[in-house]
């Protein structure tokens, strides 16, 4: 009997044990920030990659050639003065790979059974080049628009808010700007 006893209360005070293990962890997912990988901060030259854009988006619906999104990207990470940007991958602490995506999927899609239709992204890819692991990757769509003008600047935009979303994530950007 006492031993059916002793393991009725290690079986309850086992159970309790686990209802605070998952309360707490249940109460702690919602404010914790997971931290950045240190290579994205303590790295001090990269790489930019180029890698292209899906075909059928230029010249329409946006103005340039396909390496638009890369020379903006890159005339960017420059001005952010943070890396020293070198010319092979093998100089590199990291390679930033960017991206133009055109995906496929219906046009037109039916809104009210919550399909869209799919937007041209851009894609960064952050890789630590010694091992060639992913780091961190940031994807920004590119909002439609019916004008060359609106297409263009939705553009612009969204690399733009790709640079800033990478300025942040690598602490790159000057006090001030967010």
């Amino acid at each position: 009997m006492k031993i059916a006893c002793f393991g009725l209360i290690a079986c309850l005070g086992l159970v309790s044990l686990s209802s605070t293990v998952a309360l707490v962890a249940q109460q702690a997912a919602p404010g914790a920030i997971a931290p950045a990988p240190a290579l994205l901060l303590d790295a001090k030259k990269v790489f930019i990659s180029n890698a292209g854009a899906d075909s059928g988006l230029f010249p329409h619906p946006f103005s340039g050639d396909p390496d638009r999104a890369y020379n903006e990207f890159y005339a960017n990470v420059v001005s952010w003065g943070r890396y020293q940007v070198v010319a092979t991958p093998g100089e590199a602490d990291l390679v930033f790979e960017l991206r133009l995506m055109a995906p496929n999927g219906p046009s037109n899609a039916d809104k009210q059974k919550g399909a869209s239709d799919p937007l041209p992204m851009l894609r960064l890819v952050i890789y630590d080049r010694p091992s060639h692991y992913v780091l961190w990757a940031l994807t920004e769509s590119i909002a439609p628009a019916t004008l060359q003008k609106t297409h263009d600047h939705n553009f612009d935009e969204a690399v733009a808010n790709l640079v800033m979303d990478a300025g942040r994530l690598t602490k790159s950007l000057p006090n001030g700007m967010h």
